[in-house]
C-alpha cells in the first residue's frame, strides 16, 4: 500500500488531505486549544465553539468546505448498542443453512445441459443484512395492512429463495428450476425479483440500474400520501431498500434523495451494501465509498448510520486514546481493504499495523488468526440490529446504513474479496467441502464429490426452523409476499362521458385538453373521484390543468407556509398536507415513480389508486422507458398521457420537443395498452373502457396493464359521436370514421391522431379535383392491430389443423376497395406495423427524421403528411393499379407545389403547448 506523499490524495472529514501545512506549530496551537476545551468543557461546548468558528468563517469569507464525513468507525459506539433480543446461536445456525442453499441452489443450476448462471457473491455478503431483517423488524401482512415494502437487492435473490424454502414457502424441485421459469414451468423461479414473474411472492422489481432506490423513496412517499388523504392506514410501513455500493454510481440511485429529506420520509432506510466490489473490481480502489456515501447522503439531509466493523474491533479502538488506529482506518484506501480480506492474517499485521510501533503494540497479544478475523461490521448480527433499531427509532430524516461487508464471505478463498466474485456461480467439491466446514453442516464428503451437492433441511421440527416460524408469526406473516385483495371499484356510467360524446361544437380545443374534461367529471365521481392521483413534471399549467389546483390541490405534506403570489387568481396555486395532485418538480423520473407506486396500490396496500401521468410525449418513453418497463414488470395499472404528441404538432419548440416515435417505443413494452385517438368521443370510449379493464372487476378479472395515451396540443373542432359510433372498432384499433360520398375511383385513408383532420380534407380534395371517394378510418391503435394479429398469427402456426383465425384489422378492412394510404404524425414504422394484414396495397406516410422549428404547415409539408401529400400518395397508389394516368401524379405536385415547403399554410401557431 502506497503511504506518505506517495499516496493518492483522498477526502477526510471533507477536507483535501493533501493540503500543505506551512506552519505546524500554529497548527498545533489550535489544535492545542481544542483539545483543551474538549477536556475541561466536554464535547458540547467544543462543538459549539466548531460551530461558531465556521459561522465566522464564512462571515469573513473563508472558503471552508462543510463537514459531510467522520471518521471511518461505527456511528453508534458500543456502550450505546440496544439489548439483542434474538437467540444469536440459532441465529447463526439459521443463517449457515440458509448461506448453503443459496450457493448449492446456484451451482446446481450449472449442472451438466442447464447452465442458466446465478450469483452467489452477493447474497454471501450480505446475507446478515437480511438475515436480521427477517427476524426482528420486516413486517407482513397477516394483519390485512400491507406491512413492510422491501426492495431486496436483485442479485441477492438466491438468499431468499434459499430462506423460504427452509420455512416449506418454496420445494427443492422450485430450487432445482431456479432460472428455468418456462422450460420447469409452474415450479420456476425468476432470475431476480419479479412480480410479474413471481406475482404471490416478489412485490417490486429489482435488479441494478439504480431502479430500486428511485422507488422506494417514491414508494415511501405514497405511503405517506395515501394515509394523508384517508385512503389507507400506512403509519406502521416502513420502506427498506436493499442497494449494493457499486449500484449507487447510477445516477437514479441518488438522482432523487432531496425529496425524501425534504419530506421527512422517516419511514424509508436505506441498506447499502458496501463490500467494495462492482461486478469487475473494486467500487472506490484508491477512495473509500462509504466516506463519499456518507457526504452525498448526509448533504442531502439524510441520517446515516455506519456500519464499519463488527465487535472483534471494540477492544482495539477502545485502547486508542490517540486516535492512531482511527487515522489508518481513515487513510486506508478501498482496495487495500479488498486484499486484506483475501490475505492471511500476517500479511494483516505486517501491512496494516506493522507501519507504526503503537499499532503493532495493540495487536501484539493477538494471534495471526485472531487479526484475520477482524471482520467487517455487515457480518455481525448484534451490530445490524442497532443499526436498523436506530433507523427504525430515528425522526424527521430518512437514514441510510452503509454496511461493510466482505463480497463472498464465507464461500471460500476462491471467492472472497476476488475481482472475478461477481462473475463466479460453480463452487468445486473443494469449494463445498470448505464452505461446508465452515458453516458446520453435516453433510458427508460422499455426496459432494460429483459436484452436485445438496440442499441441506435441518428438519421440520428443528428448534431453528421453529425459530424462523416464530419470528415471522410475531411480525405479521411471511415475506416477501404479494397479495391482491382489493375489492372491485364500483365505476361511472355512461353518464359521466356524456360532455364529451358531443364534441366541442364551435369551439376548437386540443384533445389534451378533451381529456382533462373527461378527467374532471370522473373526479367528481363520489365512488372513485378520490383515488384518482394526478402526477405532472410541472406541465400542470401547460396541459389546462391549473383548473384542479384550487380543488383538488398539490400535495404538500407541510401544507402551503406562505402566500400564494397567484392567491387572488381563480385558478391560484394551492398547496394541502391531504391534496391530490402530485407535483414532483422537473423529474420525469420522479414522476414515473410516483406513478408506479400509486399504480400498484391496489396490491402493495390492498386499495387501488387511479394514477394518471401526463407529460410531454417526447419526454416519456424516450426518457423513462426502463421505468415503464418496471412498471409492467411491478403489474401496476394506471393512464399514461403523452401530451404535445407528434413531430409536428410543437414545432416552434424545435427538435428536443418533436415527438415522432413514443408510440413506437411504447409497442415493445407487452404491459402497455397505446392509443393515439383523435377526437373527445374516442377518448371517452378509451378511458371508459380502461377503468373497466383495469379496476371494474375482481382481482381474477382485473388486468395487469396501463394505458398510454398520446394527445395534441392543436386546437380543432371535435365533432359529436356519431349515433351508429362503431365502438369495438375504436377499442380494438381501427373504424371507418368518414365514408366517402363523391368520385367513383374507390381509395382508403387511414390515419390517426391529429392526423385524422388532414385525411378529411384529403378526402374532400380527392373528391372535388380527382374523382376519387376515399374513406377515412381513424386508426385509433396501430400497437393494438398488430398485437392481435400476431396473437392470431402464433396461434395458426401452432394449430394447422384447427380453423385459421383472420387478423381483426384483416376483417375489418376486407371489402374496403381501393389501395390504402396510411398517415400519421408518427415516423413511418408506427402505420407500418400492420402493413402484411392490410388485404391491399398499402404506403404509409410520416415524419421521419429529426425535428425542427418551424410552423405546423410547413414541418406537415416538409415531412409529406400534409392534406395535399396524402392526397399525392392515394394517386400515387391508384397509379400503379393503372386506375389514372401517371401524369395526374406530375400534375398534383406542381398544383399543390409540393417540393416548397415555404408554400403550405402555415395553419395554427405550432409553438404553445
Amino acid at each position: 500500500m502506497a503511504s506518505g506523499s506517495d499516496r493518492n490524495p483522498i477526502i477526510i472529514g471533507g477536507l483535501p488531505s493533501q493540503v500543505p501545512d506551512f506552519d505546524p506549530e500554529e497548527t498545533q496551537e489550535w489544535l492545542d486549544s481544542l483539545d483543551a476545551a474538549v477536556d475541561e468543557r466536554g464535547r458540547e461546548r467544543a462543538r459549539y465553539l466548531m460551530l461558531r468558528l465556521i459561522e465566522r468563517a464564512r462571515e469573513k469569507r473563508v472558503a471552508v468546505p462543510e463537514m459531510r464525513s467522520t471518521d471511518y468507525v461505527n456511528t453508534i459506539a458500543t456502550k450505546d448498542e440496544p439489548f439483542f433480543p434474538g437467540d444469536e446461536e440459532i441465529e447463526r445456525k439459521v443463517l449457515n443453512a440458509t448461506r448453503w442453499n443459496a450457493a448449492v441452489m446456484v451451482s446446481r443450476a450449472q449442472r451438466p445441459g442447464i447452465g442458466v448462471g446465478g450469483h452467489i457473491a452477493t447474497f454471501a455478503s450480505s446475507a446478515s443484512l437480511y438475515d436480521v431483517g427477517f427476524n426482528h423488524f420486516f413486517r407482513g401482512k397477516d394483519d390485512g395492512l400491507g406491512g413492510d415494502q422491501i426492495f431486496f437487492q436483485g442479485h441477492a435473490s438466491p438468499g431468499i429463495y434459499a430462506r423460504a424454502f427452509l420455512l416449506d414457502r418454496l420445494s427443492e424441485t422450485q430450487l432445482d428450476a431456479f432460472r428455468q421459469e418456462k422450460s420447469k414451468a409452474p415450479n420456476g423461479l425468476s432470475s431476480y425479483p419479479h412480480p410479474r414473474l413471481m406475482p404471490d411472492f416478489w412485490e417490486f422489481p429489482t435488479v441494478s440500474m439504480g431502479l430500486g432506490p428511485l422507488g422506494a423513496i417514491y414508494q415511501a412517499r405514497m405511503n405517506r400520501y395515501m394515509e394523508a388523504r384517508g385512503i389507507a392506514d400506512t403509519s406502521a410501513s416502513h420502506v427498506w431498500a436493499y442497494l449494493g455500493d457499486g449500484e449507487m454510481d447510477e445516477p437514479e440511485s441518488l438522482g432523487q434523495l432531496s425529496i425524501a429529506a425534504r419530506e421527512g420520509l422517516d419511514n424509508l432506510t436505506f441498506v447499502v451494501n458496501c463490500n467494495l466490489q462492482r461486478l469487475d473490481g473494486p467500487v472506490r480502489g484508491n477512495g473509500k465509498v462509504i466516506q463519499e456515501l456518507e457526504s452525498q447522503f448526509r448533504g442531502a439531509g439524510w441520517n446515516v448510520i455506519k456500519l464499519v466493523w463488527d465487535r472483534s474491533w471494540d477492544p482495539l479502538l477502545a485502547q486508542d486514546r490517540t486516535g492512531i488506529l482511527v487515522n489508518k482506518l481513515n487513510t486506508t484506501p478501498d482496495g487495500q481493504f479488498q486484499t486484506y480480506a483475501t490475505e492471511t492474517g500476517a500479511y494483516i499485521r505486517d501491512h496494516f499495523f506493522g507501519d507504526d510501533p503503537r499499532l503493532r503494540d495493540m495487536v501484539k497479544d493477538m494471534t495471526d488468526q485472531q487479526i484475520l478475523h477482524l471482520g467487517r461490521g455487515g457480518h455481525d448480527h448484534k451490530k445490524v440490529y442497532a443499526a436498523y433499531a436506530a433507523a427504525k427509532a430515528h425522526k424527521g430524516q430518512p437514514t441510510v446504513i452503509l454496511a461493510q461487508t466482505v463480497k463472498g464471505w464465507t464461500l471460500g478463498p476462491n471467492f472472497e474479496g476476488r475481482n472475478a466474485t461477481h462473475q463466479m456461480k460453480k463452487l468445486t467439491a473443494e469449494d463445498l467441502k470448505r464452505f461446508r466446514d465452515r458453516l458446520h453442516i453435516p453433510i458427508a464428503d460422499s455426496r459432494l464429490e460429483d459436484g452436485n451437492p445438496p440442499y441441506y433441511h435441518p428438519g421440520r421440527d428443528s428448534e431453528e426452523i421453529q425459530y424462523m416460524h416464530d419470528r415471522r408469526k410475531g411480525l405479521g406473516g411471511y415475506v416477501p409476499t404479494r397479495v391482491v385483495r382489493a375489492k372491485p371499484l364500483a365505476l361511472p356510467g355512461d353518464k359521466t362521458y356524456a360532455t364529451a360524446k358531443k364534441g366541442s361544437g364551435q369551439q376548437s380545443i386540443a384533445t389534451t385538453m378533451a381529456f382533462v374534461r373527461i378527467l374532471k367529471d370522473l373526479m367528481r365521481d363520489k365512488e372513485i373521484g378520490k383515488r384518482f392521483v394526478l402526477i405532472a413534471p410541472d406541465e400542470y399549467r401547460t396541459f389546462g390543468m391549473d383548473a384542479f389546483f384550487p380543488s383538488a390541490k398539490i400535495y404538500n405534506p407541510l401544507g402551503q407556509q406562505y402566500e400564494s403570489v397567484d392567491r387572488d387568481l381563480l385558478l391560484a396555486y394551492k398547496e394541502s398536507p391531504t391534496g391530490q395532485m402530485l407535483h414532483d418538480g422537473i423529474s420525469e423520473a420522479g414522476c414515473t415513480a410516483s406513478l408506479i407506486a400509486a399504480g400498484s396500490a391496489y396490491a402493495t396496500h390492498g386499495e387501488p389508486l387511479i394514477p394518471v401521468y401526463v407529460f410531454y410525449s417526447m419526454f416519456g418513453f424516450q426518457r423513462t422507458g426502463d421505468q415503464f418497463w418496471q412498471m409492467a414488470d411491478q403489474l401496476a395499472r394506471g393512464f399514461v398521457l403523452g401530451a404535445t404528441a407528434g413531430r409536428t404538432t410543437l414545432t416552434g419548440e424545435g427538435l428536443q420537443h418533436a415527438d415522432g416515435h413514443s408510440q413506437l417505443l411504447a409497442s415493445t413494452n407487452p404491459g402497455c395498452v397505446a392509443y393515439d385517438p383523435a377526437f373527445g368521443f374516442e377518448i371517452a370510449h378509451i378511458v371508459q373502457d380502461g377503468l373497466r379493464r383495469m379496476y371494474g372487476g375482481t382481482p381474477e378479472e382485473n388486468e395487469d396493464v396501463f394505458y398510454y395515451l398520446t394527445v395534441y396540443n392543436e386546437p380543432i373542432q371535435h365533432p359529436a359521436e356519431p349515433a351508429d359510433v362503431d365502438v369495438e372498432g375504436i377499442l380494438a384499433g381501427v373504424y371507418r370514421y368518414s365514408s366517402g360520398e363523391r368520385g367513383q375511383i374507390p381509395a382508403q385513408i387511414l390515419a390517426s391522431g391529429v392526423a385524422v383532420p388532414w385525411a378529411v380534407e384529403a378526402q374532400r380534395i380527392l373528391a372535388d379535383e380527382w374523382n376519387v371517394k376515399a374513406d377515412v378510418w381513424s386508426a385509433t391503435s396501430w400497437n393494438e392491430l398488430r398485437r392481435e394479429a400476431v396473437d392470431v398469427e402464433r396461434f395458426n402456426l401452432l394449430h394447422p389443423e384447427e380453423e385459421q383465425r383472420v387478423p381483426y384489422v384483416t376483417r375489418k378492412l376486407s371489402g374496403a376497395q381501393g389501395p390504402f394510404v396510411a398517415v400519421s404524425d408518427w415516423m413511418r414504422s408506427v402505420p407500418d406495423q400492420i402493413a402484411r394484414w392490410v388485404p391491399g396495397s398499402y404506403q404509409s406516410l410520416g415524419a421521419d427524421g429529426f425535428g425542427f422549428a418551424d410552423t405546423r404547415g410547413a414541418a406537415r409539408r416538409f415531412f409529406h403528411i400534409d392534406a395535399q401529400s396524402i392526397v399525392l400518395a392515394v394517386l400515387t397508389e391508384l397509379a400503379k393499379e393503372g386506375k389514372i394516368d401517371r401524369s395526374a401524379l406530375k400534375t398534383a405536385v406542381d398544383r399543390y407545389d409540393l417540393l416548397d415547403v415555404a408554400s403550405a399554410d402555415p395553419g395554427a401557431a405550432g409553438g404553445d403547448a
